[in-house]
């Protein structure tokens, strides 16, 4: 990557009130493109800095590493008059301010943005990340990752008969969400470019999570059958599922019948391609039991990793099913330079790239009010008012000068 090119939003200031993940992972993206992202963290701090084990040095732990780097952080408590102005000071020459309180939190402390963030900041975006949103039945309501799979169905379509619904292993709720959030604040500083003016982006995780139903709330919607649960199998596809090879199991992604002949001959199993069971996807799919049973005796003796070496080359989508570790060693991993290595600090990229305005990883994650000081004097707060704010609590953490900055 070229270090001399700017990222897309260089020039860009944003101010992080987000905490735990989908927030934190939309500004770290940010911050990767260019933006300058000042996180401004609540008297105890973001959460993910203590949901570990394991935890680095400092006792951050490793969860709050992975979406907070290159970020500057210092902590006010919004509740004081002093941290409110200090969060004005910031505003008044910021882009974008992203926070994930519980609705009314801000309208409690005289920051709500129709009766004061746009008539004091009528530039500013101001993205909200709910879990219900302000209104409506659960209206208000704190919303977490498995909470929401719970809520919106997702669970009721992952696992199987003999372990029941179950929640899928990654937080996949506030992933897409933190990602709905970055587009819509994107696209409202596009809109800003036409007329000038800030607006309010709505991110939430209810919102977002009925929006992973697909295909299930098309084929509730077509058939009125209720999705039921399939293991790793695919409701509309077939052979779209895992299956036991000599070594370990694979993973078959066929969507074709053109796919499912190759993967017939790749596999010695001329049989198949011929069988009249199997002649079309939706055959396949009303008999996926007897399909799946005839694909695990073909490549019973087979390897896992050549054969789907075999299969991707021959164009059907396959791989074996590996490890955390595993993904991470890989050589297309290192090849498409996910990993990130900042001092004692590793983790992983962002996925967004843009190939004339790289971005780039920012520097390790900061500790707690690590920048307090640089900032607030940079907002013009005199000596005398720094130790107000200190001697307040309105600004914890905040290290004066000739103080030392004990770990948290």
């Amino acid at each position: 990557m070229n270090r001399q090119i700017p990222g897309a939003l260089h020039g860009l200031k944003v101010i992080d009130l987000t905490r735990v993940l989908a927030g934190p992972l939309c500004t770290q993206i940010l911050a990767e493109h260019g933006a300058e992202v000042i996180k401004v963290e609540p008297p105890a701090g973001d959460e993910t800095r203590r949901l570990g084990p394991p935890f680095d040095a400092a006792g951050d732990a490793a969860y709050f590493s992975a979406l907070n780097r290159g970020k500057r952080t210092l902590s006010l408590d919004l509740s004081q008059p002093m941290a409110r102005e200090a969060l004005h000071r910031l505003l008044d020459d910021a882009d974008v301010l992203v926070e994930n309180f519980l609705p009314g939190t801000l309208e409690r402390w005289g920051l709500g943005y129709d009766a004061v963030l746009a008539r004091r900041h009528p530039r500013l975006i101001h993205c909200s990340i709910t879990g219900f949103g302000a209104d409506g039945p659960l209206g208000g309501l704190p919303g977490y990752d498995a909470v929401l799979q719970a809520q919106c169905g997702l669970m009721s379509v992952n696992g199987d008969e003999g372990g029941g619904a179950t929640r899928v292993g990654v937080p996949v709720v506030d992933h897409l969400t933190g990602y709905v959030a970055m587009a819509g604040i994107l696209m409202a500083l596009r809109a800003r470019d036409h007329d000038g003016r800030g607006q309010r982006v709505e991110a939430t995780l209810y919102d977002t999570a009925l929006s992973l139903l697909l295909p299930h709330a098309a084929n509730w919607f077509a058939s009125r059958q209720r999705p039921g649960l399939l293991g790793s199998a695919h409701p509309n596809i077939a052979p779209y599922d895992k299956f036991r090879a000599r070594d370990g199991e694979v993973f078959l992604g066929i969507v074709s019948d053109a796919q499912f002949r190759r993967f017939c001959d790749q596999a010695s199993a001329p049989g198949l391609a011929v069988d009249p069971r199997f002649a079309s996807n939706a055959l396949r799919v009303e008999h996926r039991d007897a399909l799946k049973a005839a694909i695990e005796a073909a490549i019973a003796q087979r390897d896992g990793g050549p054969l789907c070496e075999a299969l991707m080359r021959a164009g059907v989508p396959a791989a074996a099913v590996l490890s955390v570790p595993q993904a991470l060693d890989h050589a297309h991993c290192a090849h498409r330079d996910m990993v990130v290595r900042r001092g004692e600090h590793t983790g992983l990229r962002s996925p967004v790239r843009l190939l004339g305005t790289p971005g780039q990883p920012g520097e390790a994650p900061p500790r707690f009010a690590e920048h307090a000081h640089e900032i607030l004097s940079r907002l013009g707060f005199s000596g005398e008012e720094l130790r107000e704010l200190q001697a307040s609590g309105a600004a914890p953490g905040l290290v004066l000068a000739g103080e030392s900055h004990a770990l948290t």
